[in-house]
């Protein structure tokens, strides 16, 4: 095979592993599933929203969402329990104007952080609660540790199925190492995915010196069959004071994967409620499941 020859299959396949990953989160959605084209029309993102919670709930997506198409499951159940929700886009590429969570993680926390301030001033609460999959259930450590005002700001986070020590994408990130490129070309057009990779200078880095802090309340939801986010074990945090999940532990029959905990899975939804409201807390089982 001549050098010329080489080149392209690598930009080809370069090409491929970038249009498979950005597709994933879209592909994966069910069919006929009827989302509105404004996060508004579900009962969330209201700027004059009341409630007699005492925490309003920020709804933060993994990489390839946004604040509406993340959330048309879990958003409109929180809001029939009281809850006033908001959810942000972040981590815009130029050229992607629908996926959103592409970009560098740490400039994605920056605009976290200023999320919240303004959820903070429209609602007048001291505090809010964070829930966030994927990339979106491990972003927001970064921010509570790199902006001090967010361990004051910030009474919980329920991390669904996050990337708390990276991915192996079921064996995709091992394409970084045996394609020449790969890695450049993901960080030009989409660098948190290399940020994610398991093992990865942000992860490592991120995770020294410990995961949690202290004063806010820290839940994992995670499910053995997630294949995007591997192992799946890896999500989960073993530090004093977390709650981890796992839904099979709540019931063997639950065969959600990765992008249903936000989507569409009651008993994710359910132990959100009840990380939200411990005091009310009520067992989760498989009388929650689908018939």
């Amino acid at each position: 095979m001549t050098l010329q020859r080489r080149s392209k299959r690598s930009r080809r396949l370069r090409g491929a592993l970038l249009t498979t990953l950005l597709a994933a989160p879209l592909t994966l959605l069910p069919a006929g599933s009827g989302v509105a084209a404004s996060g508004g029309e579900g009962g969330w993102n209201k700027p004059g929203c009341t409630s007699e919670r005492e925490r309003p709930v920020v709804l933060v997506h993994g990489t390839g969402g946004n604040a509406w198409l993340s959330w048309f499951g879990l958003a409109p159940y929180l809001v029939e329990r009281g809850y006033c929700v908001y959810s942000l886009n972040y981590g815009q590429m130029s050229g992607v104007p629908i996926l959103h969570g592409l970009a560098p993680i740490e400039g994605s926390a920056d605009q976290l952080a200023d999320f919240v301030d303004g959820v903070l001033a429209t609602t007048g609460a001291d505090e809010v609660d964070i829930v966030g999959h994927s990339q979106g259930g491990m972003m927001p450590r970064y921010y509570l540790k790199h902006h001090p005002e967010g361990e004051e700001q910030v009474n919980a986070l329920i991390a669904l199925a996050p990337s708390t020590n990276g991915t192996t994408a079921s064996g995709l990130i091992a394409l970084l190492d045996l394609v020449p490129g790969l890695s450049d070309f993901l960080n030009e057009h989409s660098p948190v995915f290399v940020q994610q990779a398991t093992g990865s200078r942000f992860i490592t880095e991120l995770n020294e010196g410990g995961y949690t802090l202290p004063g806010v309340d820290y839940t994992v939801i995670g499910t053995n069959r997630d294949h995007v986010i591997t192992p799946y074990d890896t999500q989960f945090i073993d530090e004093p004071g977390v709650t981890n999940v796992l839904l099979q532990d709540l019931c063997p029959e639950n065969e959600s994967g990765h992008m249903a905990l936000a989507l569409s899975d009651e008993m994710a939804f359910h132990e959100v409620a009840n990380a939200l409201d411990p005091a009310s807390a009520e067992p989760t089982g498989c009388e929650l499941l689908p018939e």
